[in-house]
């Protein structure tokens, strides 16, 4: 029996929470990057944890109590790690490594300090220092420990001279060549760092990061581009975009809620389209991003030569695009187009099955065109969960029911600030400098 929508997503919304309490690591908190036994933690996966832990207090998935524990385990061991230049050190200049060893909490694959999966693991440490609010010495703790770990980022040693943002740095080789350009995830990064009382991006970053957007009509819709469809949403988990606009949408007269709206519906008309002839693209069958996918291999399919890949970057419409479709993005999308969401969600659990037997939801990605040995009908389907997927869904879930977190966040006075040293007004956000004024 087919359950109502808001049955659905409650039951999805559980379902993927569940991850952020068997995945995460007993000694420090840190939450696995995915499910793949000996892999490491991902810290903007702990980030979105953070932030899931108060709506599953809200929504009764955990008491009060259950969730304290890890919030504090896990902004203690940040707190507390070894900050330095030495190769397996935890973070540097209060950034912190983009992966990190489950047990030990130190460095994991040689990889970079991460400007951006900070910004995510932040922005969950501020999400606990909102919701935890009473008098008790563990929540007072919470809020102190998570205060000062936002406080410690240095955003202006990340600028490396530069005006935008440096992707991150390396001990070995200092920092990343690439920066943070052209619209995508980063607009919570800016936001951040503007708002930062102690090491604050100057103005003129957020001017000069702007000045790279990219302005197209894709499928017949105009919008502010990028392609993956995570990048439409990330920043929207914590900021309530509706009806704000800084220097760059005022001109356009949209605001960036409308820009991820229209990037979805890009997203299904392409599906629709199916320019690579790819199986079962359509109206409710749609979400390509960075994702899980079966190759890397090339084989021949129907007399075309198809090159799969594995964990990329797929976008739209220009590409890369295998045919792998990721029931995560979409879900994230709900807040901004339910009408076409919903039926596709329905789509990916009755009709592909994608949660069937899988212990939090929606597994990571599937590709009906790949030729795949169970002879399922829709083709590969990823083995794997990521946490990256899943904090999205129970927190964009969460903001479509009830808006609970971002109403919680407008009382943050760093993003509120954040936002406007980026030239945001409008709405609510003048609505609470009103408030203000007259309070």
């Amino acid at each position: 029996m087919k359950l109502p929508d808001d049955v659905e997503l409650r039951v999805l919304q559980h379902e993927t929470f569940r991850y952020f309490l068997h995945e995460a690591s007993p000694v420090n908190g840190l939450i696995a990057d995915k499910t793949e036994p000996g892999w490491p933690a991902s810290i903007a996966a702990t980030g979105l944890a953070l932030a899931a832990y108060p709506i599953g207090v809200d929504r009764s998935f955990i008491s009060r109590d259950e969730a304290i524990e890890p919030t504090l385990k896990v902004l203690r061991f940040f707190w507390t790690s070894p900050q330095g230049t030495e190769p397996d050190a935890t973070g540097y200049r209060g950034f912190f490594y983009h992966f990190l060893d489950m047990q030990t909490g130190r460095r994991a694959w040689d990889c970079e300090v991460s400007t951006i999966d900070t910004t995510f693991l932040l922005a969950g440490a501020l999400t606990a220092r909102i919701f935890f609010d009473r008098d008790t010495d563990e929540e007072q703790e919470i809020r102190a420990l998570a205060e000062a770990l936002y406080k410690r980022a240095d955003w202006q040693w990340a600028q490396n001279g530069g005006e935008t943002v440096s992707h991150g740095w390396r001990p070995e080789t200092g920092f990343i060549p690439y920066r943070w350009e052209g619209y995508d995830e980063a607009l919570l990064l800016y936001v951040m760092g503007l708002g930062s009382p102690t090491f604050p991006l100057p103005q003129s970053s957020y001017a000069a990061w702007c000045s790279t957007y990219e302005w197209k009509e894709c499928q017949g819709i105009e919008f502010l581009y990028a392609g993956p469809l995570f990048t439409h949403q990330l920043s929207h988990i914590w900021i309530d975009f509706r009806g704000i606009q800084d220097y760059y949408m005022r001109e356009k007269d949209i605001d960036y809620f409308e820009n991820s709206r229209r990037a979805t519906f890009v997203q299904q008309r392409y599906a629709i389209d199916n320019p690579l002839g790819f199986a079962h693209y359509g109206s409710c069958c749609w979400g390509i991003t960075a994702s899980d996918g079966p190759g890397p291999v090339t084989l021949k399919i129907d007399g075309i030569t198809r090159e799969f890949q594995d964990y990329v970057g797929r976008g739209v419409p220009y590409g890369p695009d295998d045919g792998t479709i990721a029931p995560w993005v979409v879900v994230a999308s709900v807040p901004f187009a339910p009408e076409i969401v919903l039926p596709t969600v329905d789509h990916f659990i009755h009709e592909v099955k994608l949660k069937s037997q899988n212990p939090y939801g929606f597994k990571a990605s599937f590709n009906p065109t790949f030729p795949d040995k169970s002879g399922s009908p829709y083709g590969w389907i990823s083995p794997w969960h990521y946490g990256l997927n899943q904090g999205p869904i129970v927190l964009m879930i969460e903001n479509y029911r009830t808006g609970l977190l971002w109403e919680w966040m407008r009382s943050c006075p760093y993003l509120t600030a954040g936002l406007r040293r980026a030239g945001f007004r409008g709405g609510w956000l003048d609505e609470q400098h009103e408030d203000d004024r007259t309070g």
